[in-house]
């Protein structure tokens, strides 16, 4: 199914991808990027863009900085998370300590989640 995209948010996209933070790229390079299923960075979904999107699981993977603490932020992250939810992709938020101090477990995670959605759907591995 394709996903509405607002392109005036192809630039700032594209951005975000030569720009990641050390977590988007240590999630990205060190699992993501090889992972059997794609997935894709900073992708365009309505007039959101998320961190990580996996088309053919319908998943979000969002890495939170400190920011996302703020008040207007978490509303933010809030209506993004059901905007997405309402058009069938689910969404895991993990924090920068989590990449940072427990990524082997957050790779097991993101796996086990994937491999669930696609329960009986023929998987690349």
């Amino acid at each position: 199914m394709r996903r509405p995209r607002n392109k005036s948010l192809l630039q700032n996209a594209r951005e975000l991808r030569k720009n990641m933070t050390a977590q988007e790229k240590k999630l990205w390079y060190g699992f993501l990027r090889d992972y059997p299923i794609r997935f894709r960075r900073q992708e365009i979904i309505g007039n959101y863009i998320v961190d990580f999107y996996c088309v053919t699981s319908g998943l979000a993977v969002e890495i939170d900085g400190a920011q996302h603490y703020e008040e207007k932020a978490a509303k933010y992250d809030g209506e993004r998370t059901e905007y997405l939810g309402e058009n069938g992709i689910e969404v895991l938020r993990f924090l920068n300590r989590d990449i940072n101090d427990n990524f082997e477990n957050v790779c097991i995670y993101i796996d086990d989640f994937v491999k669930r959605k696609m329960n009986g759907k023929n998987l690349p591995y």
